[in-house]
């Protein structure tokens, strides 16, 4: 057999020196440089800014939400024309509904005066609330109310005597103011909070004069 060249021997020693450093090497040291390999690559991914643009693009999206609600709750509600039918009102063209009308608040509580549609009732106003719900409607110069009579009970707000009439079903309220020259009913829905029939009453009492009351006889 031929002897083995001194180059072959070189490499052969070579081999086997870097085998024996492989096997001394320390187990974490490989871990280490392959995990520093990791985490450099982490950094270079989730840099900084990144991070930062990551964070705040939700707040910028909750941020822009809010606003968006605000400005649209601030923005005013298209309503549509309130349709009032007609009921018999004598008096609607006489001196003391043209004095109330024009006496008569905008705005009674959370309800703002309605758009009629033509043609409008004489002697007529209406309020509607902000959101959904029921008008608040006022008449002047009606008759009096057939349910009027020396045994019905009054209230007096602001200087104002009132008759109520109850209608449960539709769950509202007609006031009837009774001792002014004409008959004036305010329907009220239930709910509605007391200062619609406060507001009216004092544009009552301010604009027209009060007289004695004149209910019906009882009935038989």
């Amino acid at each position: 057999m031929a002897a083995d060249s001194p180059d072959e021997d070189t490499s052969r020693t070579s081999r086997e020196d870097t085998s024996r450093d492989d096997e001394n090497r320390p187990d974490g040291e490989d871990h280490a440089a392959d995990s520093g390999t990791i985490e450099d690559a982490a950094e270079a991914r989730y840099s900084p800014g990144l991070i930062a643009t990551a964070v705040a693009l939700p707040v910028i999206l909750v941020v822009g939400v809010l606003v968006a609600a605000v400005i649209a709750g601030n923005m005013p509600v298209d309503r549509e024309p309130l349709a009032l039918g007609p009921v018999p009102a004598p008096a609607a063209d006489g001196p003391a509904c043209a004095a109330l009308l024009p006496a008569l608040p905008d705005e009674l509580g959370d309800y703002t005066a309605a758009t009629l549609v033509e043609p409008v009732p004489p002697a007529t106003k209406a309020w509607q609330p902000d959101g959904e719900g029921e008008p608040i409607v006022l008449r002047c110069g009606l008759d009096r109310p057939l349910e009027f009579n020396r045994a019905a009970p009054l209230q007096i707000v602001n200087d104002v005597r009132w008759f109520e009439i109850r209608d449960d079903i539709a769950a509202v309220s007609t006031w009837f103011a009774v001792d002014r020259e004409t008959y004036i009913a305010l329907t009220i829905p239930d709910g509605s909070g007391p200062t619609p029939l406060q507001a009216v009453s004092d544009a009552v009492t301010a604009s027209i004069a009060p007289r004695e009351i004149d209910p019906g006889p009882l009935p038989n």
